[in-house]
């Protein structure tokens, strides 16, 4: 009876998700990727007419994901924790990691969204060693609750440095969740050495003209997906890395963050819409 309910659960979860503007499909979209529906599709084009840097901010935070977890390999991380993964697109954890130390590192993947973590499965059979990679159904709310399902995979060893990834996650997370203390208790159980990345949409106060498009696009986001943004300032964002040592150039713009490649200008900077750093427990 148990798991005859719970099947009824996924499925109707699956049929409510299909049905919603997905903001794990939205993104794949901006992205360029196969894995969305025209309820998306649709709704990123609105979007997009309001703020056109929505898909500079995706492609700007895909490629510092791509950065941070080469950083995090280079420094001898072996083991990745990736709550909000969302949608298989190009450049998951798994395959930059590889690139980087081959056969060495596993990979927790965690999103609440039921057709986000099916296609996660499905790329990790097809591109993946399982024994080594794998996706849960988790939600970030549900703290030690989550992270004991994390430790239960057997692929995460509690007492080795671990690499958090929280990219373009808590810009999700309203206020009256108090994503802080939650991102906090994840964070007391990370062994010393331990690296987090971080992203989050920023659009500075002063860029008035840019606040007011964004905020049209904030009540779409409220009215018409799974998931409501919350803007934070600078030292909101800041606040996330509490307790850890920042790795230089510390909180940057997303394109600044180690950067790979020709000179940055200022509007590539500002124009990614996005904050982004990684900082190591001490």
């Amino acid at each position: 009876m148990g798991e005859n309910a719970s099947a009824r659960d996924v499925a109707q979860r699956l049929a409510d998700s299909v049905n919603k503007v997905s903001v794990g499909r939205v993104y794949d979209y901006l992205l360029g990727g196969v894995h969305n529906y025209a309820v998306d599709q649709q709704f990123a084009e609105e979007q997009l007419r309001l703020v056109p840097s929505m898909r500079d901010f995706a492609r700007a935070n895909r490629a510092f994901l791509g950065r941070a977890v080469r950083y995090m390999v280079d420094q001898g991380i072996r083991q990745f924790v990736d709550i909000g993964s969302g949608l298989p697109t190009q450049g998951n954890v798994h395959e930059v990691a590889e690139e980087v130390a081959p056969g060495e590192c596993r990979v927790v993947y965690i999103d609440n969204e039921p057709i986000a973590q099916a296609h996660a499965e499905i790329l990790l059979e097809q591109t993946a060693d399982p024994a080594r990679h794998t996706a849960l159904d988790g939600d970030f709310h549900d703290g030690l609750r989550l992270w004991k399902k994390v430790l239960g995979t057997g692929l995460i060893d509690p007492g080795q440095p671990i690499g958090l990834l929280a990219v373009a996650l808590l810009h999700f997370m309203p206020d009256e969740t108090a994503p802080h203390v939650t991102l906090g208790r994840y964070l007391e159980q990370l062994p010393s050495g331990s690296l987090m990345a971080l992203s989050h949409i920023h659009v500075p106060v002063e860029d008035t003209v840019l606040h007011a498009q964004s905020a049209n696009v904030v009540d779409s986001y409220r009215r018409r997906t799974n998931s409501a943004i919350t803007l934070r300032g600078r030292e909101e964002i800041a606040a996330f890395f509490t307790g850890l040592r920042p790795v230089e150039p510390g909180l940057v713009w997303l394109p600044e963050w180690r950067p790979e490649g020709g000179p940055l200008h200022e509007e590539d900077l500002v124009g990614s819409r996005g904050l982004a750093g990684v900082a190591r427990k001490p």
